[in-house]
């Protein structure tokens, strides 16, 4: 007989990785915006990448808590799945315009995965 707990184990843990994805992503333009613009191309407003690391830092501390507590509901994973299509979106449309450099289609592949997973596991429930 399955265990119900394992389906919100599973979201418990997605939860977590999800925070080290965006707590790691989110802190390096704050720590060296150098390396960052190194691997993503030149930025015209570096204040603006600040910005968004900071809020992906955010969100990421906001679902690596709720993964810790175990207290994933179904707001955080609005946040996660949201957040994860959004960034994937701005993403996809802004190298197709040529704005950002292709390797952010990386980051595209990283987040359909994140929301595609938390979608999974929000119906195994």
């Amino acid at each position: 007989m399955p265990n119900p707990h394992d389906d919100r184990d599973t979201i418990h843990r997605l939860a977590l990785a999800h925070a080290l994805f965006y707590v790691a992503t989110g802190v390096w333009p704050l720590v060296s915006i150098r390396t960052f613009e190194a691997v993503t191309g030149p930025k015209a407003d570096r204040w603006l990448v600040k910005t968004v690391g900071l809020l992906v830092t955010v969100i990421g501390a906001v679902l690596g808590v709720a993964g810790w507590r175990r207290r994933t509901s179904p707001e955080v994973a609005l946040l996660a799945t949201g957040s994860a299509v959004g960034l994937a979106g701005i993403d996809i449309v802004y190298v197709a315009k040529r704005r950002i450099s292709p390797i952010y289609l990386l980051d595209a592949v990283a987040e359909l995965a994140l929301a595609a997973a938390w979608g999974a596991a929000r119906r195994a429930r």
